[in-house]
């Protein structure tokens, strides 16, 4: 019995459980490969490429062979009995509907209902990415592609975009505004993910986050009388928030261009950029870059005379204007059609990718190569903010967005 209920209703019969297929299953898929993978290849798929679902459960209180029975149950499901064209949530429910003892052991385990539901439809959703990407036919929007690992839920309930900072190699630290408005932030060790921690703070704004040395990290949110607000890590504690004025009618976009310089853009009065800056002393003076912006800014800085600075344009364009040691460029319009705010990362030196939300709420990205522009590439998805990027190294690039259940969902490029 577990928790008043017979085992055999929650008991994973491990069959073949660390192996996709057995001999013959193997021989069979080889002959006939539009077959649907076997139960036990979709869930050590899971188990290797989505080990964080198991995280969150366990983090709620469940022991890793519930959790596993519980993923066996939706898996099987998924596979043998549901329309490969529905969204994983109508499928979600029909299970519910078609499996009432499964709805009454779940209430029995005292974890949040919604937690449950939610890693278990992200579940479905992924079985359905491999059963429909095993045969032809109707299929879900395309994968993301060039290496691109599939979206992952880091749970959470988010307000708006979130924002990401690195200050190591394999170090993310993800903040976002919460449903009290608070700031809070997850973080990624090199090994697993953090639990949610509460910052504090009444948010108006997605925050905005940049690191410019190991174990510091700078966070920016307009707060309730649309002045800009700053809280950092100085390694050992979390500071007070300060004020630091100004009028925004944006969140902050914030870049690095040194150790212990910031420069932090806004969306000020008449939709004009401007820009505070750390000097490493003691702030300076709002500078006016005028423009004509219809989002949040985005900046980032590849080298200690370069800050790049896009935003979308009054057309749902992406605009981008950028620092080069002297002077500001005008502004120049790259196109696309946006329905969020961009972001921006840099892998190397005079290297850019820009990401943005646009047609079907699907991740597309536009980089700069070193000498011009390539043509966007839908990198899929279904977004509902905008997104937030972030590169630790060379070949590396980390990307965050709100999704369809205000959850955090990541995707990333390289190793």
């Amino acid at each position: 019995m577990y928790n008043g209920y017979p085992y055999y209703y929650v008991q994973y019969v491990p069959v073949n459980t660390y192996a996709p297929y057995s001999p013959a299953e193997l021989q069979y898929v080889q002959r006939n490969p539009q077959q649907k993978p076997s139960v036990q290849s979709l869930m050590q798929t899971i188990r290797r490429q989505h080990s964080n679902l198991y995280t969150q459960l366990e983090q709620a209180g469940l022991n890793r062979q519930l959790i596993e029975s519980l993923f066996f149950y939706v898996v099987n499901f998924t596979r043998n009995q549901a329309n490969l064209n529905r969204p994983a949530g109508q499928i979600y429910s029909q299970f519910q509907r078609e499996t009432p003892w499964f709805n009454l052991f779940v209430r029995s385990l005292n974890v949040p209902l919604n937690t449950i539901d939610r890693v278990l439809t992200r579940v479905i959703e992924i079985t359905l990415n491999l059963l429909r990407g095993s045969q032809p036919g109707p299929g879900p929007a395309p994968s993301p592609g060039q290496g691109w690992a599939d979206w992952e839920s880091l749970g959470g309930a988010l307000i708006g975009a979130p924002t990401v900072s690195s200050w190591s190699t394999n170090r993310l630290d993800v903040f976002a505004r919460g449903t009290d408005n608070a700031l809070y932030h997850i973080w990624w060790d090199g090994s697993r993910w953090s639990n949610w921690e509460n910052l504090g703070g009444v948010l108006t704004s997605p925050p905005g986050a940049v690191s410019w040395g190991p174990n510091r990290i700078d966070v920016f949110v307009r707060g309730t009388d649309n002045a800009l607000y700053h809280k950092w890590w100085d390694g050992s504690r979390w500071s007070d928030w300060e004020s630091l004025g100004g009028t925004l009618t944006s969140g902050p976009g914030v870049s690095s261009r040194r150790s212990n310089q910031l420069d932090v853009f806004v969306r000020g009065s008449g939709n004009r950029l401007y820009k505070r800056t750390w000097n490493g002393t003691s702030w300076e003076e709002w500078e006016d870059l005028g423009g004509n912006l219809n989002s949040e800014p985005a900046a980032i800085s590849w080298g200690p005379n370069r800050i790049d600075v896009f935003a979308r344009g009054q057309n749902n364009d992406l605009i981008h204007k950028w620092w080069s040691g002297g002077n500001w460029s005008d502004w120049e319009s790259l196109g696309g059609t946006l329905t969020s705010a961009p972001t921006a990362s840099s892998r190397r030196p005079n290297q850019l990718d820009v990401f943005v939300r646009g047609t079907g709420n699907r991740l597309y990205k536009r980089s700069w190569n070193g000498s011009r522009w390539d043509s966007w590439e839908s990198i899929g998805g279904n977004l509902t903010s905008a997104p937030a990027a972030v590169s630790w190294g060379p070949n590396r690039t980390d990307v965050f967005a709100r999704g369809q259940n205000n959850d955090l969902v990541h995707t990333y490029q390289g190793r």
